[in-house]
């Protein structure tokens, strides 16, 4: 691991104690000393995103309570042996999905998502894989991400332009377009939705 790298880590884990921290702390001494480690994982936040340090403390240190990790969810949609990805605003492709909304159980996010980015309703068969993107992506997150990849089966709908995402479209495995959005769905995480949807006896994936 870079020293970069190391250092976002260190971040992470200080923030998590300083929150933890404030949350549960009584006295007020050690409240303010929970504070200055919040600001400091803060500082070091900006040093690696070379961000202006309020942005920062609005991403990484605007939550109360114990911290837990980012819960997302993406859809693998399959007809014809081809997996569908949207297009992103960016230019890159992903599967349908995003963040867990509070009042969503994940499968219902799910449907929620894919409706929403690639104008499908579908169905969802069943779970392909729970992976901690830290295992998955080079993307830098201030939290750690963990998402819920489902097999699913179109319904019908129709595609419509919308603020996230410009176009959909069917790949076969071997067809898939090289700027993937790395950070949502990497390639092993594609070709676990593909060996899912190949074998019904697939072993869900947890890492």
């Amino acid at each position: 691991m870079e020293d970069k790298d190391l250092l976002i880590e260190w971040a992470k884990r200080l923030q998590s104690l300083a929150q933890a921290g404030l949350t549960y702390g009584n006295d007020d001494f050690d409240l303010e000393r929970y504070q200055e480690i919040r600001d400091i994982s803060a500082e070091m936040m900006t040093y690696k995103s070379d961000l202006p340090l309020q942005k920062v403390k609005d991403l990484f240190c605007n939550e109360i309570g114990y911290q837990t990790p980012k819960l997302g969810t993406r859809a693998a949609i399959f007809k014809d042996n081809k997996i569908l990805l949207v297009q992103e605003n960016d230019g890159s492709w992903s599967l349908p999905g995003g963040w867990c909304e509070v009042n969503m159980s994940v499968k219902e996010n799910c449907i929620k998502e894919a409706k929403e980015e690639s104008g499908l309703d579908i169905e969802v068969e069943r779970v392909i894989g729970i992976y901690d993107q830290n295992k998955h992506s080079e993307a830098i997150y201030p939290y750690n991400v963990v998402h819920v990849f489902f097999l699913c089966k179109p319904l019908g709908g129709e595609f419509n332009k919308n603020i996230e995402t410009t176009t959909r479209k069917y790949f076969a495995y071997d067809q898939l377009p090289e700027n993937l959005s790395t950070d949502r769905n990497s390639l092993d995480e594609i070709e676990a939705c593909f060996k899912a949807y190949k074998d019904p006896g697939f072993q869900v994936e947890c890492d």
